[in-house]
């Protein structure tokens, strides 16, 4: 290039803020000018009904960044006989939703029209402020449009819900984001202007799998590719400017996102796969993810999923958590990648989550008996004077280290609330257990033979 970097630096940033940004010149002007979301909007299909034919009730559109929620909101403003009025939860309060359905009384009163009333941004608002627009859709007086990037069902009040049809939008496709770009190289009149520029399709191909189906941030990576294009000389934008205009890319990590990797990184560690499992322990680390919660929920899998099977897993997990707080980011990413890969790798067993999960259902639902008599304890003075500990066999006086003595109260006798798994160390271990066991069953049915001889006699 043969300006300073400094002078080109300003001479892109003139031409880029030298009119509207892209994505808003080429917004669809009608629902067949949308790309994506046929789902919703393709010939038939239930949203786009409803806004040709203004029929429109309280909806809540829920996609992430780039996905046509505006886009929609906008369509709606179109095609309708109501007033249509546009304020975001980033900048409104209470006072502005009051003051929307004051104006709106008065015009359904004076003019007989209605209005639809669209809230940018929903999820910003808290729950004493989606209270104070829930009365006045739930009389009809005005006609809710939300728009959120978050979750509705953990954003929004259930009320709100409830009294509005929840429409999902997914991320474009590939296919739909190419769409886009070539629509704006060749749209003269609300395009990238009338100098015709191509695109290379390495560069295309860039420009697409860094926007991850957001249409908005294709079209602002694209304006900056054609802006360095251009003031290159070139017409022809290629892989060198698509970098630049994707240099600062971030990731989207919202409440969704939060749940969801967390989800996807359990899930596949507890497949044993090492590779999916590094990968979703990235794109946290990556995203900002608090590392404590990451290492903390990999303790709870190296018992919950592992357990028996691999005991050393626990070790590993505690470990990786324990260097969170001693090493810290970002090396500390090296002893979590090892830890996730350990647990990957290691034989599985949810022997000891199943077992305390029964364990608590038995002490929830049954009767909780008396701890046995030769059980309690017999270490206070007048403990012996009360029989406690009468009839206890101390494990370690007999060859085996172990006998087969009752230690569950009456009502659970006989019950079994750990059954071990047959994979790594635990399948050793199961047949130790087994075989206890069956002497346990054996002794408690010498013992009910014994107490049967006595209640005869």
């Amino acid at each position: 290039m043969g300006q300073s970097p400094n002078l080109f630096a300003a001479a892109v940033e003139a031409r880029l803020t030298g009119r509207a940004p892209l994505a808003a010149r080429l917004r669809p002007r009608s629902v067949d000018d949308v790309v994506g979301q046929q789902h919703l909007l393709g010939k038939g299909r239930p949203l786009r009904v409803l806004i040709e034919s203004d029929r429109l009730s309280s909806i809540i559109l829920w996609g992430p960044p780039g996905t046509g929620k505006t886009t929609i909101a906008r369509l709606v403003a179109g095609a309708t006989d109501k007033a249509f009025v546009s304020i975001s939860a980033v900048t409104a309060g209470v006072k502005d939703v009051r003051e929307a359905a004051a104006e709106a009384r008065n015009r359904l009163g004076e003019r007989g029209q209605g209005t639809i009333l669209f809230l940018d941004e929903v999820h910003r608002f808290n729950r004493a402020q989606q209270d104070v627009l829930l009365p006045h859709v739930e009389e009809g007086l005005l006609v809710f449009v939300g728009a959120t990037t978050e979750n509705p069902f953990f954003s929004l009040t259930g009320p709100l819900l409830s009294r509005s049809t929840l429409f999902r939008l997914e991320p474009l496709t590939s296919d739909d984001l190419r769409t886009l770009v070539h629509r704006a190289l060749e749209d003269r009149e609300r395009g990238l202007g009338d100098e015709p520029t191509t695109i290379d399709a390495d560069a295309l191909d860039h420009v697409v799998d860094r926007s991850e189906g957001d249409a908005r941030h294709v079209l602002t990576v694209l304006e900056v590719a054609h802006a360095l294009c251009v003031e290159d000389g070139r017409t022809e934008i290629t892989l060198d400017d698509a970098e630049a205009a994707t240099a600062m890319r971030s990731l989207r990590y919202g409440d969704d996102e939060h749940y969801d990797v967390i989800s996807a990184f359990i899930k596949s560690i507890r497949g044993s796969d090492p590779d999916a499992g590094i990968y979703w322990l990235a794109r946290m680390l990556e995203a900002g993810e608090d590392a404590r919660f990451i290492a903390r929920r990999l303790v709870i899998l190296a018992s919950e999923d592992i357990g028996m099977a691999d005991p050393q897993s626990l070790l590993v997990a505690d470990a990786a958590a324990r260097a969170v707080e001693f090493v810290g980011l970002p090396e500390v990413q090296l002893n979590l990648a090892q830890a996730v890969i350990h647990l990957a790798l290691a034989p599985k067993s949810n022997s000891a989550a199943k077992a305390i999960w029964a364990a608590g259902e038995a002490v929830r639902n049954r009767r909780a008996g008396p701890v046995p008599i030769h059980l309690r304890d017999a270490h206070y003075p007048s403990a012996r004077i009360l029989g406690h500990g009468e009839g206890y066999v101390y494990p370690h006086d007999a060859p085996e280290g172990w006998v087969p003595q009752e230690h569950l109260p009456a009502e659970v006798a006989g019950e079994r609330f750990y059954e071990p798994g047959r994979h790594g160390a635990e399948a050793a271990m199961a047949e130790v257990h087994e075989a206890r066991h069956a002497r346990r069953e054996m002794q408690r049915g010498t013992q009910r033979r014994s107490e049967e001889d006595d209640e005869r006699k």
